[in-house]
Order: C-alpha cells, then sequence, then structure tokens
C-alpha cells in the first residue's frame, strides 16, 4: 500500500517513515503543502497522514483540496494543535481521525488499520473473501486454516489484492503500491512475487486476467 506522508518536521518525519518502511508500507515523504497537492495529481495513494502546520500551503487546505476533489482515500491529520475547535474542525472537513503529537507510533500504525478497512468497507481487523485471510496487524495470511508467514513485498501485494477482492490489479497498479519514490522497480518483481504467494497460499490464490492483471476472487 502507498501513503503520502506529510510532515516538515524532520525528526517525526524520520520516524514515522521508518515504521512505515518497516510495516510494508511505501512511503512518499514531502514536507510541503503544495509539493502534497502536486503528489496527489500525480499518484495514487492508499492513506495519507497529514500535519497542519506546514509552510506552503496550510494542512487545511491541503484537506480542503483532497475532499473537494472527491478523493476517498482514508486520511489522519497528526499534528500538535490539540485545541478542541482545531480538532473539530479537522474531522467536519473531512478527516477520517485526528492525532496528537506526541504519539505513539504503535498507536499511529493502529489507526491507520482501522481507517483503512473502514474506507474498504470492512469491519474486522483481518482482509477475507472467504477462502483467504490477511491480518494487516501481524501480517500473517491463513489459507486453509494454517497461518503463513510473508515477506515485506508479498504481504505488500496481498494486501492491495485484498482490500478490493474482485478488482484486477494491472502490474503498474501493484508496482506502484509496493514501491514508493527513488526505490528501484525489480524486473518481473510482480510475477516473482505472485509465484512466491502462490507456492505459500495455493495457485488459485491469485488469479491471472490475461494481458490485463491479477485479482483474488470476491467474497465466498
Amino acid at each position: 500500500m502507498r501513503v503520502l506522508l506529510v510532515e516538515d518536521d524532520r525528526m517525526i518525519g524520520e520516524s514515522v517513515h521508518d515504521a512505515l518502511k518497516d510495516c510494508s508500507y511505501a512511503v512518499d515523504w514531502v514536507r510541503d503543502g503544495k509539493l502534497a497537492l502536486t503528489s496527489l495529481m500525480t499518484h495514487v495513494y492508499d492513506a495519507i497522514l497529514l500535519d497542519l502546520g506546514l509552510p506552503g500551503a496550510d494542512g487545511f487546505e491541503v484537506l480542503r483540496t483532497v475532499r473537494r476533489g472527491d478523493h476517498p482515500v482514508p486520511l489522519i491529520v497528526i499534528t500538535a494543535r490539540d485545541s478542541i475547535e482545531d480538532r473539530i474542525r479537522g474531522l467536519d472537513e473531512g478527516a477520517d481521525d485526528y492525532l496528537i503529537k506526541p504519539f505513539e507510533v504503535a498507536e499511529l500504525l493502529a489507526r491507520m488499520r482501522a481507517v483503512i478497512r473502514r474506507r474498504g468497507g470492512q469491519a474486522a481487523p483481518v482482509m477475507t473473501n472467504g477462502v483467504l485471510t490477511l491480518d494487516p496487524a501481524t501480517r500473517e495470511a491463513s489459507s486453509g486454516g494454517a497461518l503463513i508467514r510473508l515477506s515485506s513485498r508479498e504481504f505488500a501485494l496481498m494486501q492491495a489484492l485484498m482490500i478490493r477482492p474482485g478488482a484486477i490489479l494491472s502490474r503498474a497498479d501493484l508496482e506502484d503500491r509496493i514501491y514508493g519514490w527513488n526505490e528501484e522497480v525489480e524486473s518481473n518483481a510482480v510475477e516473482f512475487l505472485i509465484h512466491s504467494l502462490r507456492k505459500k497460499l495455493g495457485v488459485d490464490a491469485i488469479k491471472n486476467v490475461r494481458g490485463v492483471g491479477w485479482m483474488v476472487s470476491r467474497q465466498t
């Protein structure tokens, strides 16, 4: 999954960026509100983490622009602004959650998992299509009752497919969710990962739609 991190504080940004990478997210980190808006015009994101006190364009301006554009992307405000007025304003203008600094990164990650689930129409903490399950908290998959540990890249690809069972994702779609800026896209990486996942989860776990892309089956 690809995340846009909008944070101008270097120490906080580095901490969140590294934690997200460790949890298999592809992360694009910008430190300016205008750069955030530019990124949103050129990339599709699965979540946004947004500071409010930004150079270039205020975080509230970024938030309004995202929601005026009818972007359904989950968005969490991360800020030191702790007044009740700012919290109400942030949520009323379209934030899915509002987290006040300083915060524990583990809590931020849990809140991200929750808002991503809700946006995907799921309430349960695990993703499932009735045959396969995927637990974002542990990065484990289950097929036929057996728990299977996935590598970071395997998990990222599987999560992209499991968010919307039945939706077909192209190679470019999957690469976009696995790799962030300045990360080299390895040759045939998607095919290699799918081959590896099929060995672990079963040959029918991921279906190929010839000439279009890959998918997991809908809820059964």
